[in-house]
């Protein structure tokens, strides 16, 4: 055995984390490349998606935990939406202190474009990774980023 192969047999397994990462990076500069021309990012088109299907007004709280992102990382994907005018933020009727995210005209105007990008982004992956693997990575995707495997990852049983 070679002093390369036996460096390389001592080596740890590919992180989970880690090919997660750099495999959603690269779907992220496919998207993106994809919806340039509607002048948005994956990101921003996540947040103006998921504003309309939660009613259209969620509260900020509602739409991170949504996006699994924190507060803060929310307000900076909002911050260019808001500035081009697709997104506006509201005060809550019922909670003063809360502000609701809201789609101007101009947000639902820039997520109906990008959604026809969007769809046809999801075709072409589904034809280039083949569509039953498209459904079955799309399963395992959801569990990962549930809120049950994160209570079964965190659970006090697990971190023994």
């Amino acid at each position: 055995m070679s002093s390369r192969s036996s460096a390389a047999a001592t080596h740890d397994p590919p992180c989970n984390c880690g090919t997660l990462r750099k495999a959603a990076r690269r779907m992220s500069q496919l998207y993106d490349g994809m919806l340039e021309p509607c002048g948005i990012k994956l990101s921003q088109y996540q947040v103006l998606s998921h504003i309309e299907k939660a009613g259209g007004a969620p509260s900020m709280g509602e739409l991170a935990a949504s996006l699994v992102l924190d507060r803060s990382a929310l307000a900076r994907n909002l911050k260019p939406l808001e500035r081009e005018g697709y997104v506006e933020q509201i005060r809550d009727e019922t909670d003063g202190r809360s502000r609701l995210a809201s789609l101007t005209p101009a947000g639902k105007k820039k997520l109906a474009e990008s959604q026809r990008v969007w769809r046809l982004a999801q075709e072409r992956f589904d034809r280039v990774y083949g569509e039953e693997r498209s459904r079955v990575l799309a399963a395992a995707l959801a569990e990962l980023f549930s809120d049950e495997f994160q209570e079964r990852f965190t659970s006090a049983e697990m971190r023994k």
